[in-house]
């Protein structure tokens, strides 16, 4: 891989890769010293032209936690808020000698843009662009399912996909860069996935996405789901009405206490409720289900620092043909 830019994009090795490299850098954030020297004299630039907080954190999380010297930009405040274009910040980063830039743009496509333009002669790590794909954000969901989906299996989660999982995304799909990633990612590894929402927040052509879709998440839960994943509502991004109210919304497809009671009912001992963050409590999810003993959310905050450490290491650092892991490039250096 040279960049990161779309779970589409993603063969299923390249994904495996990447969740089983995950796996070791796992094991890192858990020791008593957070750190490899795997990244050591590279330079890591966080580039946001949105506001972010868990996804620009993690990313410098994970580029400290590898060694490497990181440069957060923010779009506020910056030569951008006086007009500055895209290419001429990319090629103040290139004069800079960055190895990697981790993007995040209100304009779909801007991490392709900067990747194909020849400005910058860096990795691109897609941190979210528009409406359009968050690939990070989708690895770092597929590592938490895998691994709990592994352990329902009893067998050991690395080299393992995700064949036979039943998957539902529910809500605003519409404005989900989240929920793109997700359905080619857990696509590539097997899962099946279902789309839960209102017909007002589906995308067109909804339907040849490799999904089934739903219109009723009760009826979805009855079917039987192994990971329920709930997607803000954004508020921000829609300038119309695309549900009656807050409370028919939350009535008809939020997570809620009642939905959350009903997968005992239904004998679903070990669905996992998921969400990106940040969450809406109250309305696509009830804060019982949020800090219930299902809830991954903060797995998956913790995930997202190993994900991004592995996105980066293997984009850095080499093939594994060239390297033979970070434990064992650790090793070598001490």
């Amino acid at each position: 891989m040279r960049h990161l830019l779309s779970t589409q994009e993603l063969s299923r090795p390249d994904a495996l890769q990447i969740l089983d490299t995950t796996e070791e850098m796992a094991a890192v954030t858990e020791r008593e010293v957070k750190k490899l020297p795997a990244l050591r004299g590279r330079t890591v630039v966080n580039l946001f032209f949105e506001d972010s907080t868990r996804t620009r954190i993690s990313f410098e999380a994970a580029a400290k936690r590898l060694s490497a010297d990181v440069i957060n930009f923010a779009a506020k405040g910056s030569s951008v808020s006086k007009g500055e274009s895209l290419k001429d910040t990319a090629q103040t980063l290139e004069a800079m000698s960055a190895d990697a830039v981790v993007i995040r743009h209100g304009a779909s496509g801007a991490p392709q843009r900067l990747a194909d333009s020849g400005w910058i002669d860096a990795a691109v790590i897609n941190a979210g662009d528009g409406t359009h794909e968050h690939p990070t954000q989708a690895l770092l969901d597929a590592f938490t399912m895998r691994r709990h989906w592994a352990k329902v299996r009893g067998i050991s989660s690395v080299g393992s996909d995700l064949t036979g999982l039943r998957v539902a995304i529910a809500g605003d799909v519409l404005h989900s860069r989240v929920a793109r990633s997700n359905v080619w990612l857990l696509k590539t590894l097997g899962a099946t996935v279902t789309l839960v929402a209102p017909p007002t927040l589906l995308p067109l052509g909804v339907h040849d996405w490799p999904v089934e879709v739903s219109y009723d998440l009760d009826a979805t839960l009855e079917a039987g789901v192994d990971a329920m994943m709930m997607l803000r509502v954004q508020g921000e991004r829609m300038n119309a009405a695309f549900f009656p109210s807050e409370r028919e919304y939350s009535r008809r497809w939020g997570f809620d206490d009642g939905r959350l009671a009903k997968l005992d009912a239904l004998g679903l001992k070990d669905t996992i409720v998921m969400h990106p963050g940040p969450m809406n409590r109250g309305l696509e999810i009830s804060s019982a289900a949020a800090d219930s003993s299902r809830s991954t959310v903060l797995d998956q905050v913790r995930n997202g620092v190993a994900v991004r450490m592995a996105t980066m290491y293997l984009l850095l650092s080499g093939s594994p043909a060239q390297s033979t892991g970070p434990e064992s490039s650790e090793r070598k250096k001490s």
